[in-house]
C-alpha cells in the first residue's frame, strides 16, 4: 500500500487530492504530510505490526494518519465516531492498539474508556479549514478544546507533523503482513476484527479498476460523505480514489444541502451512498439542484436497495442507481451490476477475480440457479480471518474441491443470467409453523405502501408457532396518526401469502440504525427480550 500511494502521489503531484470545506490539498502536500507523520510515529516507537487506531471523522487527518501508519508497517484499526466509550474500549483492547489518533471532540470517550494506550494524538477539524472558517470555529467552539487531560502520552497532530522528518525503512510482505483491522458491525455479539493484508487491499483496488472501466485516472471527482472508518468509504472511496489520482470532496457529516451544492460546485462525477440516503434524497426539496444524468456513476452499497427507492429515484432524477454488494471481509466489494446491463432487484454479478457460489445451509452442497442458499466467496480480496478468534475463523470458512470459501451468512439466489439476488441474513430468517419467511420480502412490501417511510421486520419467539412476525413501521410525516394497523395488514394480505402477513404491527417515530444507516434488526430483536 505505501508503494502504491507513493506512485500515485508522484504521478498526480500537481492535482488536488482533497477538497475540505473550501480548503484544497494537493497530492504533493498530502505526500509530504504523510511522510512527516510517518517519521513522527516512528520516533514515538511505533513499529511494524503495532496496531494504531483512528477515532476520527472524515477529514484530511484521517487520510494522512492512515497512510502514515502503513508507512511504519503499522496496522490501522478505524473506530466508528458514534461508538460509546464502552465500545471504544472493546476495540482498543481487543485489537491491542498501542496508539490512537483522536478527534478533539471525541477525546472524552477515550478518557472514559479507561483503555491503556502508549500514545494519544489529538487533532481538530479546524486545523484544515480555510483561515476564515478556522477563526469562526475557534470563536464558537473555543480554543481550549485540545487540552487533552491525563490519558497517557498525549501529542498534538500538528506538533508531530512539525517534528517528523521522513518515513522509516520498513520491509512489507504484501501476502502476509496486515494493513487494516476494521471491525464488523457486531450484529451478533461483540464486533470481530477483520484481518486484511496489503495484498487484500491492493486486490480490491484492482477489482475497482476492472468494474469501473469508465473511470479515467486523475480526472474524476468523488463525493465522500460516507464514513472512512467503514470499509465502503475506506476502500471504494478513499483508497480507490487516491490511488487513481481522483479528487475527493470530503464531508465530515452527511449535510444534505451542502452535499447537493458541492456536487455541482466541484462537478462531482462519482457519487456513492447507502439506500437510506437515496430514499431520503428522492423526496428532498433540493434534489433537483443537481443534474444527476451528468454523473458517470451513482452507486449504492452497504445494504439492500428497495425497488420502491429505485423507482422513486429514477422518476425524480432520470438517472439510475447501480447496486453492488460487499463486506468488510471482502474489502468492500464482491459483486456489482454491469454498468450498461443493470438489473433492478439484483446486486449484480461477481467482480473480476471473485468466485461466488450458493450452497445449501445444511448439506453445504452447491445449489443450482434459482434456488436460495448461503452465498460463499473466494478471491484475493477475502480476509485472512478474524483477529485472535480462531473459533469464529473456522466457522467462517469452508473448503470445497480445494478452494477456501468464505461463508457470508447471507441468503441469496443466482438467476439464469448469473445475477445474484439478496433474500436475507441467515439469522434474520423467520420460522413460522415450519414456513421459512424472509424479513426482507415483507419489508419490500411495506416500503411499497405510499404512507410508509421506513420499516423493520423481526421474528418474536412463540412456542406455539416457532416465531410470530412483527413489523415495526415508521409512517410518512403526513400519515402519522392516520395510518392504522389494519391499513398495513390489508396492504400485506393483498401482496403476501397468509403465513407471511405480520401478526403484530407497531408504529414508531424512528427505527434504530447501525452506524452506516442500516435498520438494526438486532436492536429490534434485543428489545423483545430486554
Amino acid at each position: 500500500m505505501p508503494q502504491a500511494f507513493d506512485e500515485a502521489t508522484e504521478r498526480f503531484a500537481g492535482k488536488t487530492a482533497l477538497f475540505f470545506h473550501g480548503r484544497a490539498i494537493g497530492y504533493r502536500e498530502l505526500r509530504e504530510s504523510v511522510d512527516r507523520l510517518a517519521g513522527a510515529f516512528a520516533r514515538l516507537g511505533l513499529k511494524k505490526g503495532d496496531r494504531l487506531a483512528l477515532y476520527l471523522l472524515n477529514s484530511p487527518q484521517f487520510v494522512i494518519a492512515y497512510f502514515a501508519a502503513l508507512k511504519c508497517g503499522c496496522v490501522v484499526t478505524p473506530i466508528s465516531p458514534v461508538y460509546t466509550s464502552h465500545e471504544v474500549r472493546f476495540q482498543l483492547e481487543n485489537s491491542g492498539a498501542r496508539a490512537v489518533v483522536c478527534q478533539d471532540i471525541l477525546l472524552e470517550n477515550i478518557r472514559r474508556s479507561g483503555a491503556k494506550l502508549d500514545h494519544v494524538v489529538v487533532t481538530s477539524i479546524s486545523e484544515y479549514l480555510p483561515s476564515l472558517k478556522r477563526f469562526f470555529d475557534k470563536m464558537f467552539n473555543g480554543s481550549g478544546r485540545l487540552d487533552p487531560g491525563q490519558v497517557g502520552n498525549v501529542h498534538r497532530f500538528q506538533a508531530l507533523l512539525a517534528q517528523g522528518d521522513g518515513p522509516p525503512e520498513v520491509s512489507i510482505d504484501p501476502a502476509t503482513d496486515l494493513a487494516a483491522l476494521p471491525y464488523t458491525g457486531g450484529t451478533t455479539g461483540n464486533p470481530k476484527g477483520v484481518m486484511l493484508t496489503h495484498r487484500n487491499l491492493i486486490s480490491a483496488t484492482v477489482i475497482s479498476r476492472s468494474i469501473f472501466p469508465f473511470e479515467e485516472d486523475g480526472k474524476e471527482v468523488i463525493m465522500a460523505f460516507l464514513p472512512f472508518f467503514h470499509i465502503f468509504g475506506q476502500v471504494v472511496l478513499m483508497l480507490n480514489g487516491l490511488l487513481r489520482g481522483h479528487s475527493i470532496v470530503l464531508f465530515t457529516t452527511p449535510d444534505t444541502e451542502g452535499i447537493l451544492d458541492a456536487v455541482e460546485k466541484y462537478r462531482v462525477s462519482l457519487f456513492y451512498g447507502v439506500p437510506t440516503f437515496y430514499e431520503y434524497l428522492k423526496d428532498h426539496k433540493d434534489t433537483d439542484k443537481v443534474d444527476w444524468k451528468r454523473l458517470k456513476l451513482i452507486l449504492s452499497g452497504a445494504d439492500t436497495l428497495h425497488e420502491s427507492t429505485v423507482k422513486g429515484w429514477t422518476n425524480r432524477t432520470g438517472s439510475a442507481i447501480c447496486e453492488g454488494y460487499g463486506l468488510s471481509e471482502t474489502c468492500a466489494t464482491s459483486h456489482l451490476n454491469p454498468y450498461k446491463r443493470m438489473k433492478t432487484g439484483s446486486f449484480g454479478v461477481p467482480a473480476t477475480n471473485v468466485l461466488a457460489a450458493v450452497i445449501d445451509t445444511e448439506t453445504r452442497a452447491v445449489v443450482p440457479p434459482g434456488e436460495i442458499g448461503e452465498l460463499i466467496l473466494a478471491g484475493p480480496n477475502v480476509m485472512q480471518g478474524y483477529w485472535n478468534n480462531p473459533a469464529e475463523t473456522a466457522r467462517a470458512f469452508i473448503e470445497i474441491e480445494g478452494v477456501r470459501w468464505f461463508r457470508t451468512g447471507d441468503l441469496v439466489r443466482m438467476d439464469e443470467e448469473g445475477y445474484f439476488h439478496f433474500h436475507d441474513r441467515c439469522k434474520d430468517l423467520i420460522k413460522f409453523k415450519g414456513h421459512s419467511v424472509f424479513a426482507k420480502d415483507i419489508e419490500d412490501v411495506l416500503y411499497a405502501h405510499p404512507a410508509v417511510k421506513a420499516a423493520g421486520v423481526i421474528g418474536v419467539p412463540d412456542p406455539a408457532v416457532g416465531q410470530r412476525i412483527k413489523a415495526i413501521v415508521v409512517p410518512q410525516p403526513e400519515a402519522r396518526g392516520k395510518l392504522t394497523e389494519e391499513d398495513i395488514a390489508a396492504h400485506c394480505r393483498e401482496r403476501l401469502a397468509d403465513y407471511k402477513v405480520p401478526h403484530v404491527i407497531e408504529f414508531r417515530g424512528e427505527l434504530p440504525k447501525t452506524d452506516v444507516g442500516k435498520v438494526s434488526r438486532r436492536e429490534l430483536r434485543d428489545e423483545q427480550t430486554a
